[in-house]
């Protein structure tokens, strides 16, 4: 088989585009490398602005790595963004480019957006791809659609499948329904849930970001109760709350019962897809089914407050209870898309060897490190039922 021909296969095996490379086709664009500051108010515009890709973020997240957030202009217009972390090697053999959730589109909606968002890879790979010493490495954020034309468009392109999550699975809800037509849409089970916890004397509250303070001590509780280490980027949080982009700062919202706080969450508000970024709850909240009534609230708040087509729940870890709770919220009008593989690229060959060795050992080591904390604590282990088995029990 051709080595074209192989990478269509890849493209299909993941639902990517039956295209051929097309660097002749995608707009050449101008790039421009701003300072974080000019990064985070430019983009917070973006219809595909994530958390991922703002400074304020990557900066408290991954301290050692150097930034570098790339415009891409058309005409003198900012058309689309990547923000690139370069992480040097040991002893210095080589270099990865890495853009985690890109690139982002300032309009997704424009006629000719798959050009642009190619002409970005092909302005990403001649600024990273090209060195003798360096791998780009590009992770699309999952779609929704069943087709990932955009990890299709990379495959095709050359470059080559790289590490991916054992659930990739995202759990994304539709937010553009009346309320007769979301709860409509629920599974039944979530529904009935739902129901059971309008009568069990909730209240739901948006609250500022001076309140962070509240959902710190929720959260540090539950993890406190599940044993639980926490690998998740919440050291992050106070640098997002405190962010002066309105647009950017996580949207915080509590649930109690009886005067007391029994369930919260963090959201992220931006751009055509909220994210739920962190959740928390105290031992109250089970039989009370909070969850069920938070998150029914922060859909019809979110759908009436912004711009948001989606809301992105995230993924399970393995957990078979999350995903029944988020298959069941997501419902008929919802979507379930797979974060694709990451794709990575190096027009010399031992570059992409280095760069694939260090992601394979650093793969090696996370799997290493999840075993341990599953001796340790039982409930750390993934016990999410795969899809087609489910789908058989069913």
């Amino acid at each position: 088989m051709s080595l074209i021909a192989d990478r269509l296969v890849e493209a299909h095996a993941f639902g990517g585009q039956d295209t051929r490379p097309a660097s002749n086709a995608a707009i050449r664009l101008q790039t421009r490398i701003v300072d974080g500051v000019e990064w985070d108010r430019t983009i917070a515009g973006f219809d595909e602005v994530c958390q991922e890709q703002m400074h304020a973020f990557a900066l408290k997240r991954w301290p050692s790595v150097t930034q570098e957030p790339m415009l891409f202009l058309e005409d003198g217009e900012v058309v689309g963004g990547a923000l690139v972390m370069l992480q040097s090697l040991p002893l210095g053999l080589a270099r990865i480019a890495v853009s985690k959730w890109a690139p982002m589109l300032k309009d997704a909606g424009r006629p000719d957006a798959d050009r642009i968002r190619q002409g970005i890879v092909e302005a990403m790979v001649s600024a990273y791809g090209a060195s003798p010493r360096q791998m780009l490495s590009i992770l699309p954020r999952a779609s929704i659609g069943p087709v990932n034309g955009e990890y299709g468009y990379l495959v095709t392109r050359g470059f080559q499948r790289g590490s991916e999550l054992g659930f990739p699975d995202r759990y994304i809800v539709n937010l553009r329904l009346d309320d007769a037509a979301q709860r409509k849409s629920f599974h039944q089970t979530w529904r009935r849930q739902l129901n059971k916890s309008e009568k069990a004397g909730l209240t739901f509250e948006h609250a500022g970001p001076e309140r962070i303070g509240d959902f710190d001590t929720l959260y540090a509780a539950m993890y406190d109760r599940k044993q639980f280490t926490d690998h998740s980027a919440y050291e992050t949080v106070p640098a997002l709350m405190a962010i002066e982009v309105p647009a950017l700062r996580p949207e915080l919202f509590f649930v109690r019962h009886e005067g007391d706080l029994v369930a919260g969450a963090l959201i992220f508000k931006a751009g055509d897809r909220a994210v739920y970024l962190y959740g928390a709850t105290n031992d109250k909240a089970l039989p009370l089914r909070a969850g069920y009534f938070m998150h029914w609230h922060i859909i019809r708040w979110l759908r009436d407050n912004t711009r948001a087509t989606w809301y992105d729940l995230g993924g399970t870890d393995g957990f078979q209870g999350l995903h029944q709770f988020k298959k069941g919220m997501v419902g008929d009008a919802g979507v379930i898309r797979p974060v694709p593989p990451v794709a990575n690229y190096a027009e010399h060959r031992l570059a992409l060897l280095l760069g694939t060795g260090a992601f394979a050992a650093r793969d090696a080591l996370h799997a290493l490190r999840r075993t341990i904390n599953g001796w340790r604590n039982p409930k750390t282990k993934a016990n999410q039922v795969k899809q087609g088995a489910e789908e058989a029990a069913e």
